[in-house]
């Protein structure tokens, strides 16, 4: 374009053709709706050809790159998520795995003010067996809640960050759907990709609450409390009752130092208020809440601190890192942007953590050795 003036016949046409090209451009198109029948047009011919091309030996693989959400009406949508899936099971394939890229730098000059790219994904995916039956709207989801929890652990055991998790689990989620010729709604229709995803997702939430129910009474109070209150003080007489349906008491809750009643208020104890000197093995009422919020106060002030910690709490840490998915889910969905990003950072430096400590423990013993 610079150079347009000077040489208008070498730079009068495009550099590379355009009109083949596979994007929803409404400048390109004319108008949004144009734009959007040309994507998924184009997209359901190019999934017909992956799969005629496929072979039963091995998976296709797709590498898809996609934004995030899309705002129109006042609501936010993942229009090309949604047509590219649609497209592959249309096409009879059945998705098998994802797994979530994060490739894209959001202060480049594309992204910044912009939804442009947010991440990239990898799918797998297999021709859809012949012999697919049908499932109802029931089946589907009773489907999901039997085998989305075992696939949640898997990914948790992998260490997928927990921003990464709901993405992470629409593969599982929709190899259920797409192994199925159909699922069919209650007026007879065929359940859309769209709703599917958006039942994946409850499912999702359903299993990482009930992760919960794995832990400490009071934890479980302290955790229902945040996802209320935060570190905000709240009637303590409705913290004693929820205290006692936890099968616990505020007495308890005070003798384990999460949090303290006073003034008809409670609340819990921020990070900053944590004792630095805590002794893990000397704690008489040992909670997951302040094994957790113990890590995230230790790693915000050096790795070395969290390693040490993370040691020390041995197996009892697997816990610690099993609520802080919890508790990014609750802070995420409350709007706590700096709460959540405490949470993650954890769940991401914890094999670095692992590593440190094991590293710490080899050194003592070849010393007394």
């Amino acid at each position: 374009r610079g150079l347009a003036d000077v040489w208008p016949d070498e730079c009068a046409t495009l550099a590379t053709p355009k009109a083949a090209e596979l994007i929803a451009n409404p400048f390109r198109a004319g108008s949004r709706e144009a734009a959007e029948a040309h994507f998924e047009a184009g997209m359901r011919q190019f999934m017909e050809a992956v799969a005629s091309g496929s072979i039963e030996s091995a998976p296709a693989t797709i590498y898809y790159a996609y934004k995030a959400t899309e705002s129109r009406d006042g609501e936010s949508h993942s229009t090309g998520w949604d047509t590219f899936l649609q497209a592959t099971i249309d096409a009879g394939l059945s998705v098998t795995a994802t797994w979530p890229l994060r490739t894209e730098n959001s202060s480049r000059l594309v992204a910044q003010g912009t939804n442009a790219l947010a991440s990239s994904i990898l799918l797998a995916c297999r021709r859809r067996p012949s012999s697919a039956v049908l499932a109802t709207r029931g089946e589907f989801i009773e489907a999901l809640r039997s085998e989305l929890p075992e696939a949640v652990r898997i990914l948790q055991t992998g260490n997928i960050a927990p921003v990464d998790i709901a993405q992470s689990t629409i593969g599982p989620g929709i190899k259920v759907f797409s192994r199925y010729a159909k699922v069919v709604e209650a007026d007879g229709s065929a359940m859309s990709v769209g709703d599917a995803l958006a039942i994946i997702n409850d499912v999702l939430g359903e299993v990482i609450d009930g992760e919960e129910a794995e832990l400490d009474a009071d934890t479980r109070f302290a955790s229902t409390w945040y996802a209320q209150h935060g570190y905000n003080p709240g009637k303590s007489g409705d913290a004693d009752g929820q205290a006692r349906a936890k099968n616990t008491s505020l007495s308890g809750i005070e003798a384990a130092g999460i949090g303290e009643a006073r003034g008809g208020t409670f609340r819990l104890f921020e990070r900053s208020e944590l004792d630095p000197e805590w002794d893990v093995v000397a704690d008489t009422r040992l909670t997951v809440w302040e094994a957790t919020q113990h890590l995230v106060a230790a790693l915000e002030r050096s790795e070395s601190e969290a390693a040490g910690l993370l040691h020390r709490l041995g197996g009892y840490g697997d816990r610690a890192r099993q609520l802080a998915y919890v508790l990014f889910q609750k802070a995420t969905d409350k709007g706590w942007a700096e709460e959540a990003g405490a949470y993650n950072g954890l769940i991401l430096a914890w094999p670095t953590l692992q590593s440190m400590g094991s590293s710490t423990d080899q050194d003592a013993q070849q010393q007394l050795l």
